[in-house]
């Protein structure tokens, strides 16, 4: 944008600015009319700069629209409700007294649209059903308007559930319908529940755009659909609130608004129609939003509050460069490439899959680790192009081996949101109290303190807090390595504070095979299965490190966020700690002998937080297939048989190893997990040879799952089990449909033995390792442990056996 000027002065506030066809006039909604509070209809020419109301001047009025003729005006209004004139007096009381209510919408069931004709000043009514009928728009050739409406919530019987729900919320029902300019030929586009609304045609009047909300109303998206409301679309993936889309007259993009840099902070952001990532166009505190392009494309009017002294919204004007936004968005290089596919016809890009044996042979095994661990994967990282080819190698796997695919849309994709960035909000808020619950200090984020990334958000109640070690908890292979912070100390209900890694005396043999069970994440696992509070993490002084406040990095961003979780520094730490007479440096002196220390509660001391983590959104994709029983998909509940895709990327994060002349380098993760990913290839191939030749018939069906997101905290495994849930109604079981699952993380070291981790997850487990490992003959260590750092996890939390089988630590 360029030549960015307020166009509208007058009056309290204005927005909503959209033009005529010819580009000479504007329409508009003000807060201007003296004696009304609410908004009005206003045109405003822009060759003269005059300004005639369109509007009756009572009621409450909004969005309109220009039609082609320039003498007709499309509106919304509740002037025919015979309270209007009261609501404005009662309105205007209540700010004399200075009770004005925060501004929001309130879909008030008396709005109705009109036609307004410039030369007569009269308006024609051209709907008249009980209901918010509002959010109004015609199609370029003036025939038909879209427009958003709960007309059927009022008209249609209710559950008793829905019924609540809609007193409280009249936009949980609302929909996008089209009907003719006369009124006519009314039919209902969307059916979702949540808000739909704010639709408006592509240029060409081919196509619509519209938001729809969440059924909670925290987020919405941008959507795309043919006129006829067919193929309906999913443009935006933000998880924020990304509302007001308008077509740019090419067709090619969308302008939209969106709130992901701060609840407050609204943005103009594009897109392109056919999805990919939006690319930012306002950098402006406060609010950026309702944009709408000039019939030509080259100019732009949106709302802001901007140098606004009240803070309330006018329209500004721009200039609009369309051959920047195209570059921006990779449209030019989309144009170039789709003319090369017409001069030089291709097959659909895929990502082509080595030919491999139906026997398990260790160089096809090879062939899978060497192409997933490759540059052009560059490191498999979740939400990236990388992981996207390396998806796409798997599927083509299973397509070549004929298993079907079971994901999204009959794909073998399923997709699902995580947060990709994070960051501390303004409302952080950490107090340290007395007994009695005084403030004894109150600590600065990101000075003394820092939620973690993958934190829950909200207030945390006051609640004791206790010294957890280093808050480990391994397994035993034998007796020696048993670790156990937590022998005899009560953990429910309360912080609990713990040392960042793991102790600085322990052999490297020890920190070998511990290293798997001291990640910050699986801490924050293991004490939410206890039942903590929260987790306070400190690094303390022996840890060498340089910046003692764990950082908000990408990888650690994604999980699902249901645990408080909180790093503090070593000066903190000692406040937190000074009840007990003791510091922290003394603590982990005794820790670091690698003796078992006992953990112990800090009397008098009370921690309470606020946690605000604002958060960015993206996309990942597990790959899933299905080899036919032949018994039918609900004959018996199904094996499932997975490995996680994906990896660290350039390693910008918490879980990298590399070196700091390594530092953003790509990781490959040949073992973790290409090793995993070729091996799940492998027996999916194996045992799909074996059915179509008639030597395996399987009583139940097997699915093959390629996880991501597991790096990022088990995201796509979790999204499978809580989708899978949802259908058939209990979340925290899925036991009926899955019967056991079977996990291969970092399958590719194997030295002295097989290590199977999950065993008391089903008592079937001892017997069944026993009898099918006699005619493989692998030297094999089992392990009881339930809850692992993988996507085992995720399964056994649902009630379903699992096993694991890792060759250990690299």
């Amino acid at each position: 944008m360029t030549n960015v000027r307020q166009l509208t002065f007058e009056g309290r506030r204005a927005g909503e600015g959209y033009f005529s066809q010819d580009g000479s006039l504007l329409v508009f909604q003000s807060e201007r009319e003296p004696g009304n509070p609410f908004f009005q209809i206003y045109l405003m020419d822009l060759t003269t700069g005059d300004v005639e109301r369109i509007s009756p001047g009572y009621g409450k009025a909004t969005c309109a629209w220009i039609a082609p003729d320039n003498r007709h005006v499309l509106y919304a209004s509740t002037h025919d409700d015979p309270q209007s004139r009261a609501l404005q007096e009662q309105e205007l009381e209540a700010r004399a007294a200075g009770k004005e209510k925060r501004y929001s919408w309130d879909y008030d069931e008396h709005f109705e649209l009109y036609l307004a004709d410039r030369q007569t000043g009269e308006s024609k009514r051209l709907t008249h059903a009980r209901g918010y009928d509002a959010e109004c728009s015609l199609s370029p050739d003036g025939r038909r308007i879209v427009f958003s409406s709960n007309r059927h919530a009022y008209a249609e019987p209710l559950s008793e559930a829905d019924a609540k729900a809609f007193e409280i919320d009249k936009s949980l029902m609302l929909d996008i319908y089209m009907m003719d300019i006369d009124g006519g030929n009314l039919r209902r586009l969307t059916t979702a529940r949540g808000y739909d609304g704010g639709p408006f045609f592509s240029a060409d009047g081919s196509m619509i755009c519209w938001r729809r909300f969440s059924e909670d109303g925290a987020t919405a998206e941008v959507y795309v659909a043919n006129a006829d409301g067919s193929d309906q679309r999913q443009v935006t993936r933000l998880g924020a609130m990304s509302w007001a889309p308008f077509f740019h007259p090419s067709g090619e993009y969308l302008i939209f608004t969106t709130n992901r840099h701060g609840f407050a902070n609204f943005e103009l952001y594009i897109v392109r129609v056919d999805g990919g990532d939006p690319v930012r166009v306002t950098y402006t505190a406060g609010f950026d939003g309702l944009p709408a392009f000039s019939p030509d494309g080259k100019r732009l009017t949106w709302t802001s509050n901007r140098g606004q002294a009240n803070k309330q919204g006018q329209i500004f004007l721009a200039n609009w460069n369309h051959q920047e936004a195209r570059r921006l968005l990779g449209l030019d290089k989309a144009a170039a490439d789709a003319a090369a596919q017409v001069e030089n016809p291709v097959r659909p890009v895929t990502v082509s899959a080595p030919k491999t044996s139906p026997e398990i042979l260790a160089g096809d095994i090879k062939a899978h680790v060497a192409r997933l661990a490759s540059d052009e994967f560059d490191g498999r990282l979740t939400g990236t192009p990388g992981e996207r080819l390396a998806t796409q190698y798997v599927a083509d796997c299973f397509q070549r081996m004929g298993l079907l695919p079971m994901g999204d849309d009959g794909t073998y994709f399923q997709e699902f949101e995580f947060t990709a960035g994070v960051g501390a909000g303004p409302d952080c808020r950490l107090t340290l109290q007395d007994a009695e619950g005084k403030t004894r200090r109150s600590f600065e984020v990101d000075t003394d303190w820092r939620p973690l990334a993958y934190s829950a958000s909200g207030v945390v109640e006051p609640a004791e807090v206790v010294f957890a070690g280093y808050g480990i908890l391994a397994p035993a292979e034998n007796p020696d390595d048993e670790y156990d912070s937590f022998v005899h100390l009560d953990v429910a209900d309360k912080w609990v504070l713990v040392l960042r890694y793991m102790p600085e005396g322990f052999s490297p043999e020890r920190r070998q095979k511990i290293a798997h069970y001291t990640g910050l994440r699986y801490k924050a696992t293991v004490l939410r299965n206890k039942g903590a509070r929260g987790m306070i993490v400190v690094s303390g002084p022996n840890s060498g490190v340089r910046e003692q406040l764990v950082k908000m990095s990408f990888d650690a961003s994604s999980t699902s966020g249901s645990f408080p979780a909180i790093s503090i520094t070593d000066e903190a730490a000692d406040a937190l700690l000074a009840a007990s007479g003791k510091t922290i440096k003394q603590l982990q002196d005794a820790l670091d002998t690698g003796e078992p220390q006992m953990g112990f509660a800090i009397e008098g001391v009370r921690l309470a937080a606020n946690i605000d983590i604002q958060r960015e959104r993206r996309v990942g994709r597990n790959v899933l297939a299905r080899l036919a029983s032949g018994r039918g998909i609900h004959a018996a509940p199904a094996l499932v048989i997975g490995a996680h895709v994906d990896h660290l990327g350039h390693g910008i994060g918490s879980g990298s190893l590399a070196r700091d002349d390594e530092k953003g380098m790509i990781h490959y993760g040949a073992d973790d997990n290409a090793s995993g990913t070729a091996a799940l290839l492998e027996i999916a191939e194996h045992l799909t040879a074996q059915v179509a030749a008639g030597k395996l018939k399987p009583t139940r069906d097997i699915i093959f799952a390629a996880w991501s997101g597991e790096e990022l905290g088990l995201l796509g495994s979790n999204h499978f089990v809580t989708e899978l849930g949802r259908h058939l109604g209990d979340e925290s079981d899925i036991h009926d449909a899955v019967a056991a699952y079977l996990n291969m993380d970092m399958v590719g070291r194997l030295r002295d033995e097989l290590i199977v981790q999950g065993v008391a997850s089903s008592s079937i487990w001892p017997q069944e390792i026993e009898r099918r490992n006699v005619p493989v003959g692998l030297k094999i260590a089992t392990q009881n442990d339930t809850y692992l750092p993988t996507d085992a996890t995720s399964f056994y939390v649902k009630g379903v056996p699992m096993l694991a089988f890792f060759t250990g630590s690299h």
